[in-house]
């Protein structure tokens, strides 16, 4: 394998920050896309990885290939419908680490040819897959790495649950990238918590004004969440103000119990919180405690499909604890850090600890269930 691949299995999410000029599902993005500029650009945002539409239909070549080799040391993928070996020693010449095989355009026989000969080059293979057969088809093959695309090539129709779906399924020992269809934070976060060791962006970059702020943007830390949302009103000012995940607390025993999961928008992950035993709100996730002494325990679980994916480091219940930070930042894997947070203290204890995410409730509220607007705006600014 070679530095494509292993830029991407690095720890974390990572991502692949895509120069793309024009898109058949979409028009024109940005035709003015200058790749040198946009790869060194990327660099600088932390992108693990830069990919180049070397295709006319998306208004790319493989000169934009060598623009962008010439102002980054970022592993580079080509990105076209390749078929021909000798296509391949173009890419390699040009500046490429890998090039991209579509599973759909090409049989078992065919992709098996182009991957040793991407190997006798020194190209690794990103080895695009659609649905479950692909993924099979993939997996069988010896793909390392597989993308996942969300998006249908034939009916430029983009499925992302399905996606994660497959992600999710996709075994754990290849590096897995979550193509297509992320806009927001959340959205690659989804990705990252199915199984994605990256994540592909495109079209969101070349629309942003800034693709790099953009990037730096998808790809930070922490995740900030808005929890004990009762109404709809209170819901769009976490929204709005640009938290993460909405968290709805469905304990029997809380004062700011949620008579429900509200709808959030698809840039939002929304989180059922349960004490004891989990429920059947439809979520995105799911934080679990234990129940003790008829009330939570102090630590829970973050779930995604039943299957847990971080953990919450929280206060006792209606304790403080002066270690709560130093024991935070031991607790290894994702951290989601709660209990007592609020606009006046997140940022000093995101410093201290580095979470994968934040957590706040009865801090920003006006009444118990009640948000007080002004409050979550300052503790998501403070977060960021």
């Amino acid at each position: 394998m070679g530095r494509f691949r292993d830029a991407l299995a690095a720890p974390g999410l990572t991502a692949i920050a895509e120069v793309k000029r024009r898109s058949p599902s979409a028009g024109d993005l940005r035709p003015d896309a200058d790749p040198f500029a946009l790869a060194a650009g990327f660099e600088g945002a932390g992108a693990a990885a830069v990919s180049i539409l070397v295709d006319e239909r998306f208004g790319g070549s493989v000169a934009d290939l060598v623009d962008a080799r010439s102002s980054t040391e970022l592993p580079l993928l080509a990105k076209g419908f390749f078929f021909a070996d000798e296509e391949l020693g173009v890419l390699r010449e040009a500046g490429a680490d890998a090039v991209l095989l579509l599973l759909r355009d090409l049989d078992d026989e065919e992709v098996t040819r182009l991957m040793g000969r991407a190997a006798e080059l020194g190209l690794d293979t990103l080895v695009e897959a659609h649905d479950s057969d692909e993924l099979e088809r993939a997996v069988r093959l010896g793909a390392d790495p597989i993308g996942l695309n969300a998006r249908d090539l034939g009916t430029f129709a983009i499925d992302r649950r399905a996606q994660l779906e497959l992600v999710a399924g996709a075994p754990r020992d290849r590096v897995v990238v979550a193509e297509s269809g992320i806009a927001s934070r959340a959205q690659g976060a989804a990705a990252e918590l199915a199984g994605a060791d990256a994540i592909l962006v495109g079209s969101t970059l070349m629309r942003a004004p800034d693709p790099s702020a953009k990037l730096a943007e998808l790809i930070s830390r922490p995740l900030v969440k808005v929890c004990g949302l009762t109404r709809e009103e209170d819901v769009a000012a976490a929204v709005e103000a640009g938290a993460d995940l909405a968290g709805f607390i469905l304990a029997r025993e809380s004062p700011r119990r949620a008579a429900e999961v509200l709808p959030v928008p698809e840039t939002v992950l929304s989180v059922a919180v349960y004490v004891g035993e989990e429920g059947g709100a439809p979520a995105d996730l799911v934080q679990l405690y234990a129940r003790e002494k008829d009330h939570r325990a102090r630590d829970a679980v973050l779930l995604r499909g039943g299957q847990e994916v971080a953990r919450v480091v929280d206060l006792p219940w209606l304790e403080d604890d002066p270690t709560h930070l130093e024991r935070a930042r031991s607790t290894d894997g994702r951290v989601m850090l709660a209990g007592g947070l609020g606009p006046e203290n997140v940022r000093r204890a995101i410093d201290a600890v580095r979470p994968w995410a934040v957590d706040a409730s009865s801090s920003l509220e006006a009444a118990p269930g009640i948000k007080d607007h002004e409050r979550v705006r300052a503790y998501v600014a403070a977060a960021r």
